[in-house]
């Protein structure tokens, strides 16, 4: 089951807060309906002032044709162009990656 893993960075000119909040708020409302998502998991570190990343995001999707198809509909690129708004989409890295969970629950 691949997910997406984004280590993201704000745009310039907007707080930590104001990230925190619009992500996990009003654009949250948005992803969570992208198209096959199974599971979505938003992390700010508890100090930001310390922290390279503003924020890390984990989205799940059953299979890689899952995952691109989510990009490209409506709600994708709603979700792509509200996200540009808040975030600098070109600073942090993303990864696609396969979950093994060495301790506890696996989630689907």
């Amino acid at each position: 089951m691949p997910k997406i893993v984004d280590l993201l960075v704000r745009k310039d000119g907007v707080t930590h807060e104001e990230f925190a909040e619009r992500w996990q708020g009003e654009h949250a409302e948005i992803a969570k309906d992208l198209p096959g998502l199974t599971r979505y998991v938003t992390s700010v570190p508890t100090r930001p002032e310390n922290a390279e990343f503003d924020g890390v995001l984990e989205l799940h999707f059953e299979d890689m044709a899952t995952l691109g198809e989510a990009f490209d509909s409506d709600i994708g690129k709603t979700v792509q162009s509200d996200a540009a708004e808040f975030i600098d989409l070109e600073a942090g890295p993303r990864l696609i990656v396969e979950e093994t969970v060495q301790l506890g629950e696996q989630y689907d």
